[in-house]
């Protein structure tokens, strides 16, 4: 039987509030793989999209977009974890993307 949108949160809710830090963590990690897997698909898929409409300037738009919220993310974990400023944050992902360009 499938289960319906109400019963898979209150699942979900009942489970977290059981959880410790640690256990949400787990959980939270395992989701983040999880979505930079469908993430990865999802690109491929686009990918396949855009080499089929190669004048069509909307995918690389799309791209854009896409580039710039990863971008987003990694600069918060950058800041976190060095406690860079946006700046410092946008010129090192910038300057390494650079940098695999020209390899």
């Amino acid at each position: 039987m499938t289960e319906t949108r109400k019963e898979i949160e209150k699942r979900r809710v009942g489970r977290q509030l059981k959880q410790s830090a640690a256990e949400r963590y787990a959980d939270l990690r395992g989701d983040i793989g999880a979505l930079l897997d469908l993430i990865g698909e999802e690109v491929r898929v686009h990918a396949e999209r855009a080499a089929r409409a190669p004048k069509n300037w909307g995918y690389a738009g799309d791209a854009g977009h896409i580039r710039e919220s990863l971008k987003g993310i990694l600069s918060s974990l950058l800041i976190g974890r060095y406690e860079w400023s946006e700046t410092d944050a946008a010129r090192f992902i910038e300057d390494h993307l650079e940098e695999m360009r020209s390899e």
